[in-house]
């Protein structure tokens, strides 16, 4: 799932009649530098949900085929049984963004119908649509390693960007490993904390009871950050994380923008 139904308050003027995921980097927009990502790994079902402007998204983008002009992965997509984008249009649906727990357990519906359980496994990617991270990899050796975990969701953190020197959480790693338990710190405590890159793996029980009270697809449109069910998901150790160091900017102002506009890829 693609998160794309922020209003970019700070992106303004820009976004006053270009929603932020269409903003152009280095030639193409800002989301589809991650839905060339996850096409390249084979990953071709994907979900955006939506708010502001989003019917132009949804223009513009149309599905996998319409937007991807290279030919390795366009080959790779026509072997598919699954190649869409779907939308969740929460602005259409209830005239607002929901936030990003809200959104996801809104698109539940899309992302693991129940008609398929047993065939699509119940975990899905969650990124944003206005972070650009050109070197992830979404690999299936990921997926297939947090399935196996027992973890209810998986975290790429990164070291803390100038606007959020605190950070968000923290990570228990024993000796020699790269993969950890996400942790959440309590205020005062010196252990560092790292930014989470909004990057994740999520398994449909994360956005379920008891952790979750938020009836299935959120047909009432309930508003509820993703925080605070991090948090608690981590309390129970239920959260693992990993530190990425490859290129990471999160697109919040005109300045970010025009800093990656001059990254070399």
């Amino acid at each position: 799932m693609i998160l794309a139904a922020g209003r970019g308050e700070r992106m303004r003027p820009l976004t006053d009649t270009t929603p932020k995921p269409l903003l152009m980097v280095q030639g193409k927009p800002l989301m589809q530098w991650p839905l060339e990502a996850l096409a390249h790994s084979g990953f071709t079902d994907v979900v955006v949900n939506t708010d502001w402007l989003g019917d132009q998204i949804e223009r513009y983008f149309l599905s996998l085929f319409g937007f991807l002009a290279n030919k390795d992965v366009l080959k790779q997509l026509s072997n598919s049984e699954h190649s869409t984008i779907a939308y969740s249009h929460e602005g259409r649906d209830f005239g607002v963004a929901l936030e990003t727990a809200g959104g996801i357990a809104r698109a539940l519906p899309l992302l693991c119908p129940p008609q398929d359980e047993g065939v699509r496994a119940p975990a899905f990617w969650v990124l944003a649509g206005d972070v650009f991270a050109p070197d992830f990899v979404f690999s299936q050796a990921a997926v297939d390693r947090f399935m196996a975990s027992g973890k209810l969701a998986h975290l790429w953190l990164v070291p803390n960007p100038a606007h959020n020197p605190g950070g968000d959480f923290g990570l228990a790693l024993k000796a020699g490993e790269s993969v950890g338990l996400a942790l959440n710190l309590p205020k005062g405590d010196p252990q560092p904390r790292y930014t989470y890159s909004t990057i994740g793996l999520y398994r449909r029980a994360f956005f379920e009871p008891p952790l979750s009270s938020i009836p299935f697809g959120n047909p009432l449109g309930v508003k509820a950050p993703l925080a605070p069910l991090l948090r608690a998901a981590m309390d129970n150790q239920a959260v693992s994380a990993e530190i990425y160091t490859g290129a990471w900017t999160d697109v919040g102002t005109p300045e970010r923008l025009a800093q990656i506009n001059t990254y070399v890829v």
